[in-house]
């Protein structure tokens, strides 16, 4: 035991026994115990929040609560039914500035409308780590909810109705990350405002069970890295997924259901797993399924992309991307690919479902006896010189469709399926 210095009066031996039962003392009466405070509505929220001790409760009664508010300790705010915390329209309703806090049962509403000042319902800073934030509604604020800097954090639940009435460049995002490795937006419902998630910077994020409707972008990813987006849900958005500048990630089970312009959108999205996704165009389709530009070592299996304009948009250098066994069903044209090389989708031995192929199986093994060519030399012209639609009908192009057909050397390059697939792998797609 430590040396024990010697009390005035007071001998060596009793000053040792006083500090020994002193420590039984300390040790015998257990950890504290967190607090539970009840907030009543038009109390003092802010004061309630400092006097809180770290680790407490405070449960918000049924009505209005006046922001804004900042966490700086470890708390759990918990609402009942029909608690508002209003931030009266100026700055963050909520900012939390300590790990290991939560929100749970809010309404939150009121946030300034300044982007400049990054306003929010809720704002979480680089301290507040493995912070939750489950089970609110945020209503009309400008930026939902902004993880700026923590790890791990939860945004969970959630429905998410953002700015309506401003300019779609004057709109915050629904979820806004950056620089936040671990965290993870799941099974929120989100609605209006400019993204519904829009990340930067990041890398290891989980986006997953998440409903967007009526924004810019449901998912918008820039410079992050090794992620995840999977079983989600896009409906009538401008563009379902754009991924931007962004490697390894992994797109699985998502949906987009008539969305505007594209259903997914790789721009200098690398190495990525693509797979399972279903993008359909409910009679109105978008412009194109997929937009694929820039876009390298991708592998795009198992998808169904139906009713577009365009299936596949691929251009601009894109390299060694794998593209099998997916579903290309009712595009007015399945594949828009301008080059005079060839590229193969297909895969050992496995190509892809085309619904406008006239091919033959013969053999019974479930692949198309011919190669499938999407694009013939007229679509090239077509693309390359857009007046020559004019010509659509006229004996000139009639006269090189017949001659292609009979003298396949005249074929141009693009894209080839060596062994399209006769049914659409439906276990796959979905």
């Amino acid at each position: 035991m430590a040396r024990v210095p010697p009390l005035p009066g007071v001998g060596a031996a009793t000053a040792r026994r006083v500090a020994v039962a002193l420590l039984s003392l300390v040790l015998s009466a257990g950890p504290v115990v967190a607090a539970t405070w009840q907030i009543e509505a038009g109390a003092d929220l802010a004061a309630a929040v400092a006097r809180a001790a770290p680790g407490d409760t405070l449960r918000l009664a049924t009505g209005r609560h006046n922001g804004p508010v900042v966490i700086d300790r470890p708390l759990h705010l918990e609402g009942a039914e029909g608690a508002i915390v209003d931030g009266g329209g100026s700055g963050t309703v909520i900012a939390i500035d300590a790990a290991d806090s939560s929100l749970s049962g809010l309404t939150i509403v009121g946030s300034g409308a300044s982007l400049e000042h990054e306003d929010s319902g809720v704002f979480v800073t680089k301290n507040g780590d493995r912070v939750l934030i489950e089970g609110n509604r945020l209503d009309g604020n400008l930026i939902g909810v902004f993880l700026k800097g923590p790890e791990s954090a939860v945004v969970r639940g959630n429905r998410i109705t953002g700015r309506n009435d401003l300019r779609v460049n004057e709109r915050g995002n629904g979820v806004q990350l950056w620089n936040t490795p671990g965290s993870v937006v799941e099974d929120n419902v989100i609605r209006f405002g400019r993204d519904g998630i829009f990340v930067t910077t990041s890398h290891h994020n989980r986006f997953s069970g998440n409903s967007f409707r009526d924004l810019r972008f449901a998912i918008h990813y820039m410079y992050t890295n090794d992620s995840e987006v999977s079983g989600n849900l896009s409906v009538g958005n401008h563009v379902g997924y754009a991924l931007m500048f962004s490697d390894r990630l992994r797109v699985l089970g998502n949906r987009s259901r008539g969305d505007r312009d594209r259903g997914l959108l790789l721009n200098y999205a690398n190495g990525s797993q693509i797979e399972g996704n279903v993008v359909t165009g409910d009679g109105n389709g978008p412009e194109k399924c997929v937009f694929i530009y820039n876009a390298n070592k991708n592998r795009l299996f198992g998808n169904r992309f139906e009713g577009c304009a365009i299936g596949v948009h691929f251009t601009a250098g894109s390299e060694r991307n794998e593209i099998a066994g997916n579903a290309f069903v009712g595009n007015r044209n399945q594949v828009k690919y301008v080059s005079t090389r060839l590229v193969e989708w297909s895969s050992e031995k496995r190509g892809n479902y085309w619904s406008d192929n006239a091919g033959f199986d013969l053999d019974g093994d479930g692949l198309a006896d011919r190669p499938y060519r999407p694009n013939d030399l007229v679509d090239q012209i077509v693309w390359r010189h857009p007046l020559a639609k004019l010509l659509l009908s006229s004996p000139a192009l009639q006269v090189l469709r017949w001659s292609q057909s009979e003298f396949p050397a005249l074929r141009p390059g693009g894209v080839i399926d060596s062994a399209p697939l006769m049914a659409p792998p439906l276990d796959e797609a979905g």
